[in-house]
């Protein structure tokens, strides 16, 4: 029977929870921000925010290792004032999960607050509600439908990161070893049962997360139906 031990789980859903966390404050915060707004170099902005998308994983890796790295601004930084190493620990994990899960949030959460009436908000303001209240009373309720199916993407996306990770964070188990990067490991060394218990439960997390999310999906989609008719 092989041994197998349960923290390259424990592990992943930790740096995904944390990186979905993230995601979803910095995401609705900017795709709301961003779409109420017109500037010159918009569309670069945006096109930055999604580059993740399109990127080789390897690329988006070293990309954080040049930042992140001893010798990169950021990291140097942070180990000078904070006493903080970002290369090769489970924050470098969440990091990377939270850049290539970003796209995916920023883009549901922009489509959602593209689709509301801005009437409803308008008649708000008249009513001398502030900014702060008619998003949270208005803007967010309206588009949480598309919020939450990002939410689901995201932490479906953190939980399969493995490229960018591999490259920042490293494989050093008891410490790094996310469930992505345990199963190319276990494989290489010849560990096959183990790869494949890694493997039914990372499967099985990603199908539980879409069944449920087309399951809400239909709910809602009926719902809303009833209410037009």
């Amino acid at each position: 029977m092989t041994d197998v031990s349960f923290h390259p789980l424990f592990l992943s859903m930790k740096v995904a929870g944390i990186a979905t966390l993230i995601v979803f404050v910095a995401g609705v915060g900017t795709a709301f921000w961003l779409g109420r707004r017109s500037f010159p170099g918009k569309s670069v902005i945006e096109s930055l925010f999604l580059l993740p998308l399109v990127l080789p994983p390897t690329v988006v890796g070293f990309g954080l290792l040049v930042l992140f790295g001893k010798n990169g601004w950021i990291g140097r930084l942070l180990a000078e004032w904070f006493d903080v190493q970002v290369v090769f620990t489970w924050i470098g994990a969440v990091i990377a999960s939270v850049v290539v899960s970003f796209p995916l949030m920023y883009q549901a959460a922009a489509a959602a607050f593209q689709t509301l009436d801005e009437k409803l908000e308008q008649a708000a303001r008249t009513m001398g509600a502030s900014e702060w209240r008619v998003f949270w009373t208005i803007s967010f309720p309206l588009a949480w439908p598309g919020i939450l199916a990002g939410l689901v993407l995201s932490f479906a996306r953190a939980l399969g990161e493995f490229g960018a990770t591999l490259m920042i964070a490293g494989y050093i188990p008891g410490k790094t070893d996310t469930l992505p990067i345990a199963i190319y490991f276990a494989a290489e060394a010849g560990q096959m049962e183990k790869a494949t218990i890694w493997v039914v439960i990372i499967v099985a997390l990603g199908f539980s997360a879409m069944m449920w999310l087309n399951w809400w999906g239909r709910k809602n989609m009926r719902r809303f139906s009833r209410q037009d008719e």
